[in-house]
């Protein structure tokens, strides 16, 4: 096995710690692993599965990620390629200062921003992978989402062996191709599900479809060639433009849960529809996805599924 190290210094303020916890969403997300240390993802790099691990050893305000990767025969490009990954997913290179003063000046977000300050906006490596998320998440729980994408990853991501353990990556579209219509019922996908998975692969498979071109199209645009796909409506394309694409204006207003905890931490009497969240958040544009994700890490702390010594650090 080869291996590398090397070291990233983000834009402060940085924290990996909540910054990995709003990407991952569930402590049971084996794609996304976090031990309270050390953020782990199995990538692939060419064709060969990497285990790549980043820990933080600065402060928030002075912050320093240490980054290493192994793997076998690891590629003179490994280093920039993976540096560029953790960038863009992590989002080290945001700089947050308009968005702390914009929340400095709002009595109700300020406090929320101040308890998570050091969280940037997480992206999903791919848009790809965004898509294959928000199809798994779908009108259901977002614990029965990660665990649908568990299963998906253990029956057909890439494996590499860590520690005496065998890890995965997130599948590929190549890796959804082979696996047969039935078996993703075996693992609990719906029908429907299944079938926007597997078209949605083909199409990228055929060079028909380019996720990450809409990269270069304006949110309207997005949305409108992502409603196109099989299966794909209003949340799903919003979600990607958010977590996909980095859209830190958008907030997915059909997302139940941030809409609940949304009406909840403002004080609403009732449930908000599509509407009127766009009318809540627009104060806070164009960074109404910050908020997203802000609401989100509280949630976490309410339920008590991010861990409690994490609140306290970041109280």
């Amino acid at each position: 096995m080869d291996s590398l190290a090397f070291t990233i210094r983000p834009v402060p303020p940085f924290r990996l710690d909540l910054t990995a916890w709003a990407l991952r969403r569930r402590a049971r997300n084996i794609v996304d692993r976090w031990d309270g240390t050390t953020y782990r993802r199995v990538l692939v790099c060419g064709d060969s599965p990497v285990e790549a691990t980043v820990t933080q050893v600065g402060s928030s305000e002075h912050p320093k990620l240490v980054i290493r990767v192994t793997g076998p025969k690891l590629p003179p490009e490994t280093q920039a390629w993976v540096a560029q990954l953790f960038s863009h997913a992590l989002g080290l290179q945001k700089n947050l200062r308009p968005f702390y003063v914009l929340a400095a000046k709002d009595r109700r977000l300020a406090p929320l921003v101040e308890q998570f300050r050091g969280l940037k906006p997480p992206r999903f490596p791919s848009v790809f992978e965004a898509f294959v998320n928000a199809i798994a998440c779908q009108q259901l729980s977002l614990t029965v989402g990660i665990e649908l994408l568990n299963r998906l990853a253990t029956h057909c991501g890439p494996t590499i062996s860590s520690a005496g353990a065998e890890e995965h990556a997130f599948p590929r579209a190549e890796d959804l191709l082979r696996v047969k219509a039935p078996t993703f019922r075996h693992l609990g996908f719906s029908y429907s599900k299944a079938r926007s998975l597997l078209s949605l692969s083909r199409e990228i498979a055929a060079s028909q479809f380019h996720p990450e071109q809409l990269q270069d199209l304006d949110n309207e645009s997005s949305v409108e060639e992502s409603l196109k796909l099989r299966g794909v409506g209003r949340w799903t394309a919003e979600y990607v433009l958010l977590r996909g694409l980095g859209r830190l204006d958008m907030f997915p207003g059909d997302d139940v849960g941030a809409r609940n905890r949304l009406a909840l931490w403002l004080g609403r009497d009732g449930p908000l529809d599509y509407d009127a969240v766009r009318r809540a958040v627009k104060k806070w544009q164009p960074y109404a996805g910050l908020a997203y994700f802000h609401l989100l890490l509280a949630g976490l702390a309410e339920s008590g599924e991010m861990p409690h010594d994490t609140i306290e650090r970041a109280s």
